[in-house]
């Protein structure tokens, strides 16, 4: 199977770790009394562009919710370990959750907006955010909105119809308009689920367009199934798989996390090159 790479040199900064956003150290993950991740330890740079791949029930997804506690909303999960997001500890008893998922924004993997206007759709969250400071201008938030659409690729598409309902933009425009509103609250990280699972070939091409230009800005951290994409937009790659412990229970855990280019071209671990070559999963 040819995996097409990023070329080498492209805009955005070599592969660096230099300027950590997470540290995830000895990081385990439960429901209830099941474990269903463990050992997971990974950096993640500024303004770099992660993808965890792997196959189906290895704990991608459940990894990228504890970026920003999306965990903490389902009964009986918890973690134990340690991330640290600029060298605090996310989860410690001091750290409010609410405050935590605006800075670090999340898009799902169908896209989910609101039942209202293009146009409130993106100031429903700067309004919410000022709401103990003042209520925002109708000009600033016109600003915001402009410039939240602008930055998701959609402004063009959608300026002569912002009170029209967002349910009827296309499934692909749902979704760049789902990534403005994660914009549009000024966050440092977006983490991104599966984005284009649900979505066409054309679209799934101008959300990678996206993805890249964004990371001139934001970090971004992506769960995809697709390694293709992974190898198109990612500078860095986390792979994941399912294992089985002593006691026949099943669990998944980070094999492997390296640059993009050496986990497609060399990787270290021979079930990392097994899954890229289509060998499993």
């Amino acid at each position: 199977m040819a995996i097409e790479l990023a070329p080498q040199g492209h805009e955005r900064p070599q592969p660096s770790l230099a300027d950590p956003v997470y540290e995830v150290s000895d990081l385990d993950i439960y429901y209830g009394d099941h474990k269903a991740v463990r050992d997971v330890n990974m950096t993640i740079g500024r303004r770099q562009i992660t993808a965890m791949i792997g196959p189906s029930g290895c704990g991608k997804s459940t990894v990228i919710r504890c970026f920003n506690r999306m965990n903490d909303l389902i009964p009986g999960a918890r973690v134990t370990g340690k991330v640290a997001y600029h060298g605090e500890d996310l989860y410690g008893a001091d750290i409010d959750p609410i405050e935590v998922r605006r800075r670090i924004g999340m898009v799902f993997q169908k896209p989910n907006p609101f039942p209202k206007s293009i146009y409130d759709n993106i100031a429903y969250g700067p309004r919410v955010n000022q709401g103990r400071k003042g209520r925002l201008s109708k000009s600033a938030t016109d600003d915001l909105v402009e410039e939240a659409l602008t930055g998701a690729a959609l402004w063009d598409e959608v300026k002569d119809k912002l009170k029209n309902s967002a349910l009827a933009l296309s499934g692909g425009q749902q979704q760049r308009l789902c990534i403005a509103r994660a914009i549009a609250v000024k966050p440092e990280v977006i983490l991104m689920d599966e984005p284009c699972s649900a979505l066409d070939p054309i679209a799934t091409a101008k959300i990678e367009d996206l993805m890249v230009e964004l990371a001139a800005e934001f970090t971004i951290v992506i769960v995809t199934h697709n390694m293709q994409q992974a190898a198109r937009v990612s500078d860095w790659t986390a792979f994941f798989t399912a294992g089985v412990d002593d006691a026949g229970v099943r669990h998944g855990r980070l094999v492997e996390y390296d640059t993009t280019r050496k986990i497609f071209e060399s990787p270290s671990d021979q079930r990392t090159e097994d899954y890229i070559t289509g060998r499993f999963g």
